[in-house]
């Protein structure tokens, strides 16, 4: 197996579900308050674009708004997701820690490469003291493009990576994998598509499964 893996964060490694909604409601409950929003909440239209990056969020589910009003409504979201992460309301995938142990325990090393905001991801990186196991959490705030094959080139890069997978749920995954010859390994879970999990290399229902994967490539 892969002696790196880097891992997605939402869908991935955190069950965002668990807070997405209260959330995004407390964001559009904060737009009703300015008279920005007259409406019900997008959450299925945010369902449908979960995993790309936030700015391209606001300008789907906020289309007729201005950047400022974008902004500010990105800015209060991101508040709300972080004191919903630090209050417990989150939670992580079902053996998540289980399989970091696994992975340190034969020598691969783990990363995070997330389309979430730099200050999201470290709140949910401290709550769950996942910097016991992964070397480094990188965000796509990181880079200009917004693309995470980008952000993937940039870890192998930076830690001189020859031999990696990718984990992941979504197509932004999956290619990020291939565009920098990675193997690509889809996780079937909560936001994952079917037509999307169909280009990976590998697909799993369970992060447990990668012990097998491990074992039987090593």
């Amino acid at each position: 197996m892969s002696q790196s893996l880097i891992f997605d964060m939402d869908g991935t490694l955190f069950q965002t579900d668990k807070i997405l909604e209260i959330s995004l409601e407390d964001a559009f409950n904060h737009l009703r308050d300015l008279n920005e929003w007259d409406s019900v909440t997008p959450i299925d239209k945010y369902l449908e674009i979960m995993g790309v990056p936030l700015p391209k969020v606001w300008e789907t589910l906020l289309p007729n708004h201005s950047n400022e009003v974008r902004e500010q409504t990105d800015a209060y979201f991101l508040e709300r997701l972080i004191e919903n992460i630090r209050s417990g309301k989150g939670a992580l995938y079902p053996n998540v820690l289980e399989i970091f142990n696994h992975l340190k325990e034969n020598d691969c090393s783990i990363y995070i490469a997330s389309n979430g905001l730099t200050e999201y991801l470290k709140a949910i990186v401290s709550y769950y003291h996942l910097d016991n196991w992964v070397t480094e959490t990188f965000s796509i705030q990181q880079i200009e493009s917004l693309n995470k094959s980008d952000l993937v080139q940039i870890i192998i890069e930076k830690y001189g990576i020859t031999n990696a997978a990718v984990v992941g749920d979504r197509l932004s995954d999956i290619n990020a994998a291939k565009d920098n010859g990675l193997v690509a390994i889809g996780c079937n879970f909560d936001f994952a598509r079917d037509d999307e999990l169909s280009q990976a290399d590998l697909v799993i229902d369970d992060l447990i499964e990668l012990k097998t994967i491990i074992q039987l490539n090593k």
